[in-house]
């Protein structure tokens, strides 16, 4: 099993820029596919991006691509975040599965996932 946290949440004024962190505990973070969720006020929790257990793919939300950036390294999951709008207010959440496949698959559904981080809170100023 793996256990996520995330941290570099904040408030920062609109077109301002966020680092999301996402580590992992264990040591077979490179066995799990990782994406980014959030969730708004009185909103569902939406898929924002992906990247593949390889990093190799990724994909992201309509609302967020060519703005934010997901990435990893062997320990931690980041999600670079410029641009940012009043709309992108949310709880971020970090998630992962365990991917035994080709490593090339960015998954973008929450069943999908079966490990959560606790999310940290990221507010938009306008």
């Amino acid at each position: 099993q793996v256990q996520l946290v995330e941290s570099g949440g904040g408030l920062v004024q609109a077109g301002g820029s966020l680092r999301l962190s996402c580590a992992a505990s264990g040591r077979t973070f490179g066995s799990y596919a990782m994406a980014w969720f959030r969730q708004a006020p009185g909103k569902e929790r939406e898929f924002v991006a992906a990247t593949s257990r390889s990093g190799g793919s990724t994909y992201y939300a309509d609302s967020v691509k060519g703005r934010f950036t997901i990435s990893r390294d062997n320990t931690k999951m980041y999600l670079q975040m410029n641009s940012l709008k009043p709309e992108d207010t949310a709880v971020y959440f970090c998630a992962g599965r365990r991917d035994t496949g080709s490593g090339y698959v960015a998954y973008v559904g929450q069943s999908q996932y079966s490990y959560w981080g606790q999310g940290t809170q990221v507010t938009v100023s306008s």
